[in-house]
Protein backbone atom coordinates (compact mmCIF):
# COMPACT_ATOMS: atom_id res chain seq x y z
CA UNK A 1 0.00 0.00 0.00
CA UNK A 2 1.41 3.40 -0.90
CA UNK A 3 2.19 5.94 1.77
CA UNK A 4 -0.65 8.23 0.78
CA UNK A 5 -3.12 5.32 1.16
CA UNK A 6 -1.96 4.08 4.56
CA UNK A 7 -4.40 3.85 7.44
CA UNK A 8 -2.82 6.70 9.41
CA UNK A 9 -3.30 9.10 6.50
CA UNK A 10 -6.93 8.05 6.15
CA UNK A 11 -7.60 8.45 9.88
CA UNK A 12 -5.79 11.80 9.91
CA UNK A 13 -7.99 13.28 7.19
CA UNK A 14 -11.19 11.94 8.70
CA UNK A 15 -10.32 13.43 12.11
CA UNK A 16 -9.21 16.70 10.53
CA UNK A 17 -12.46 16.98 8.56
CA UNK A 18 -14.68 16.20 11.56
CA UNK A 19 -12.79 18.46 13.97
CA UNK A 20 -12.69 21.31 11.43
CA UNK A 21 -16.44 21.07 10.89
CA UNK A 22 -17.10 21.10 14.65
CA UNK A 23 -14.80 24.07 15.29
CA UNK A 24 -16.31 26.02 12.37
CA UNK A 25 -19.84 25.32 13.62
CA UNK A 26 -18.85 26.50 17.10
CA UNK A 27 -17.46 29.76 15.72
CA UNK A 28 -20.52 30.24 13.50
CA UNK A 29 -22.96 29.47 16.31
CA UNK A 30 -22.64 32.96 17.81
CA UNK A 31 -23.76 34.96 14.75
CA UNK A 32 -26.31 32.24 13.99
CA UNK A 33 -27.88 32.53 17.42
CA UNK A 34 -27.92 36.32 17.13
CA UNK A 35 -29.81 36.08 13.83
CA UNK A 36 -32.28 33.52 15.17
CA UNK A 37 -32.98 35.55 18.30
CA UNK A 38 -33.41 38.67 16.17
CA UNK A 39 -35.77 36.97 13.69
CA UNK A 40 -37.69 34.66 16.01
CA UNK A 41 -37.69 37.14 18.92
CA UNK A 42 -37.03 34.29 21.35
CA UNK A 43 -35.57 36.77 23.80
CA UNK A 44 -39.12 37.90 24.49
CA UNK A 45 -40.06 34.33 25.39
CA UNK A 46 -37.53 34.43 28.22
CA UNK A 47 -38.18 38.12 29.03
CA UNK A 48 -34.63 39.22 28.30
CA UNK A 49 -32.96 41.67 25.96
CA UNK A 50 -30.99 40.38 22.99
CA UNK A 51 -27.85 41.64 24.69
CA UNK A 52 -28.61 39.58 27.82
CA UNK A 53 -29.25 36.45 25.77
CA UNK A 54 -26.02 36.84 23.81
CA UNK A 55 -24.02 37.61 26.94
CA UNK A 56 -25.25 34.39 28.54
CA UNK A 57 -24.45 32.48 25.37
CA UNK A 58 -20.94 33.94 25.46
CA UNK A 59 -20.59 32.51 28.97
CA UNK A 60 -21.91 29.13 27.86
CA UNK A 61 -19.67 29.04 24.80
CA UNK A 62 -16.59 29.97 26.82
CA UNK A 63 -17.39 27.20 29.31
CA UNK A 64 -17.78 24.65 26.51
CA UNK A 65 -14.51 25.43 24.72
CA UNK A 66 -12.14 26.40 27.54
CA UNK A 67 -10.81 23.25 29.29
CA UNK A 68 -9.80 25.06 32.48
CA UNK A 69 -13.23 26.52 33.20
CA UNK A 70 -14.83 24.01 35.54
CA UNK A 71 -18.16 25.58 36.42
CA UNK A 72 -20.89 26.88 34.15
CA UNK A 73 -22.52 30.14 35.10
CA UNK A 74 -24.86 32.14 32.90
CA UNK A 75 -25.85 35.53 34.24
CA UNK A 76 -29.45 35.46 33.03
CA UNK A 77 -30.26 31.76 32.77
CA UNK A 78 -30.73 29.25 35.55
CA UNK A 79 -29.06 25.88 34.92
CA UNK A 80 -30.44 22.74 36.53
CA UNK A 81 -28.18 19.95 37.79
CA UNK A 82 -29.28 17.72 34.89
CA UNK A 83 -28.52 20.39 32.28
CA UNK A 84 -25.17 21.09 33.93
CA UNK A 85 -24.25 17.41 33.56
CA UNK A 86 -25.22 17.49 29.90
CA UNK A 87 -23.20 20.63 29.23
CA UNK A 88 -20.24 18.98 30.98
CA UNK A 89 -20.55 16.00 28.61
CA UNK A 90 -20.80 18.33 25.61
CA UNK A 91 -17.74 20.20 26.86
CA UNK A 92 -15.67 17.00 26.77
CA UNK A 93 -16.60 16.40 23.13
CA UNK A 94 -15.93 20.00 22.10
CA UNK A 95 -12.57 20.19 23.87
CA UNK A 96 -11.58 16.88 22.27
CA UNK A 97 -12.56 18.24 18.85
CA UNK A 98 -10.57 21.45 19.41
CA UNK A 99 -7.47 19.56 20.57
CA UNK A 100 -7.75 17.20 17.59
CA UNK A 101 -8.14 20.18 15.22
CA UNK A 102 -5.06 21.93 16.62
CA UNK A 103 -2.97 18.75 16.44
CA UNK A 104 -4.04 18.13 12.83
CA UNK A 105 -3.29 21.75 11.98
CA UNK A 106 0.24 21.46 13.43
CA UNK A 107 0.84 18.26 11.43
CA UNK A 108 -0.49 19.93 8.27
CA UNK A 109 1.79 22.96 8.54
CA UNK A 110 4.79 20.82 9.48
CA UNK A 111 4.28 18.60 6.44
CA UNK A 112 3.77 21.62 4.21
CA UNK A 113 6.94 23.25 5.49
CA UNK A 114 8.92 20.04 5.03
CA UNK A 115 7.29 19.50 1.63
CA UNK A 116 6.09 16.07 2.72
CA UNK A 117 3.68 14.32 0.36
CA UNK A 118 2.63 11.36 2.54
CA UNK A 119 -0.49 13.18 3.78
CA UNK A 120 -1.99 13.25 0.29
CA UNK A 121 -5.30 11.40 0.40
CA UNK A 122 -6.16 8.97 -2.36
CA UNK A 123 -9.10 10.20 -4.43
CA UNK A 124 -11.04 6.98 -3.83
CA UNK A 125 -11.00 7.59 -0.10
CA UNK A 126 -11.80 11.27 -0.61
CA UNK A 127 -14.85 10.28 -2.66
CA UNK A 128 -15.98 7.69 -0.09
CA UNK A 129 -15.78 10.22 2.74
CA UNK A 130 -17.50 12.80 0.57
CA UNK A 131 -20.43 10.46 -0.07
CA UNK A 132 -20.68 9.22 3.52
CA UNK A 133 -23.04 11.95 4.82
CA UNK A 134 -25.43 11.36 1.94
CA UNK A 135 -26.61 8.23 3.73
CA UNK A 136 -28.02 10.30 6.61
CA UNK A 137 -28.96 13.44 4.67
CA UNK A 138 -32.47 12.34 3.63
CA UNK A 139 -33.25 11.36 7.23
CA UNK A 140 -31.97 14.68 8.58
CA UNK A 141 -33.87 16.73 5.98
CA UNK A 142 -37.11 14.79 6.36
CA UNK A 143 -37.28 15.06 10.13
CA UNK A 144 -34.53 16.99 11.90
CA UNK A 145 -36.17 16.44 15.28
CA UNK A 146 -35.83 12.65 14.98
CA UNK A 147 -32.30 13.06 13.60
CA UNK A 148 -31.39 15.26 16.58
CA UNK A 149 -32.78 12.69 19.03
CA UNK A 150 -30.91 9.85 17.31
CA UNK A 151 -27.72 11.91 17.37
CA UNK A 152 -28.03 12.37 21.14
CA UNK A 153 -28.76 8.69 21.71
CA UNK A 154 -25.57 7.85 19.84
CA UNK A 155 -23.25 10.36 21.50
CA UNK A 156 -24.84 10.39 24.95
CA UNK A 157 -25.90 6.76 25.23
CA UNK A 158 -27.66 5.86 28.45
CA UNK A 159 -28.20 9.49 29.43
CA UNK A 160 -31.34 11.63 29.31
CA UNK A 161 -29.72 14.81 30.61
CA UNK A 162 -30.13 16.41 27.18
CA UNK A 163 -33.92 16.46 27.59
CA UNK A 164 -34.20 20.02 28.87
CA UNK A 165 -37.28 21.29 30.67
CA UNK A 166 -37.96 24.93 29.68
CA UNK A 167 -39.29 25.56 33.18
CA UNK A 168 -35.95 24.70 34.82
CA UNK A 169 -33.60 25.46 31.90
CA UNK A 170 -35.10 28.38 29.95
CA UNK A 171 -32.06 28.65 27.68
CA UNK A 172 -33.61 25.88 25.59
CA UNK A 173 -36.22 28.45 24.53
CA UNK A 174 -33.55 30.39 22.64
CA UNK A 175 -31.50 27.40 21.46
CA UNK A 176 -34.21 26.44 19.01
CA UNK A 177 -34.43 23.55 16.57
CA UNK A 178 -33.73 25.93 13.70
CA UNK A 179 -30.56 27.14 15.41
CA UNK A 180 -29.26 23.60 15.94
CA UNK A 181 -30.23 22.59 12.40
CA UNK A 182 -28.21 25.54 11.04
CA UNK A 183 -25.18 24.56 13.13
CA UNK A 184 -25.39 21.00 11.82
CA UNK A 185 -25.77 22.31 8.27
CA UNK A 186 -22.63 24.41 8.55
CA UNK A 187 -20.68 21.49 10.01
CA UNK A 188 -21.88 19.27 7.16
CA UNK A 189 -20.96 21.82 4.48
CA UNK A 190 -17.45 22.27 5.91
CA UNK A 191 -16.98 18.49 6.07
CA UNK A 192 -18.07 18.14 2.43
CA UNK A 193 -15.86 21.02 1.28
CA UNK A 194 -12.86 19.43 3.01
CA UNK A 195 -13.12 16.21 1.02
CA UNK A 196 -14.22 17.99 -2.16
CA UNK A 197 -10.95 19.89 -1.97
CA UNK A 198 -9.00 16.62 -1.57
CA UNK A 199 -10.89 15.11 -4.49
CA UNK A 200 -10.10 18.06 -6.77
CA UNK A 201 -6.41 18.24 -5.88
CA UNK A 202 -4.07 17.34 -8.72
Amino acid sequence: MSKRNNILTIIYHFIFAISTSVVTALVASWPLLFVFVLVQKTNKTVNLSIEQVMNSYNQLLWYLIWPFKRKLHMSDFHTSAMAARHFADVKKLFVLAIVAFLCCLVIYFWCKRQNKKFLRLDKVWALLFLLLPIAVLPFALANFDNFFITFHHLFFAGSNTWLFDPATDPIINVLTEGFFASCFAIAGIVYELYFADKLLQK
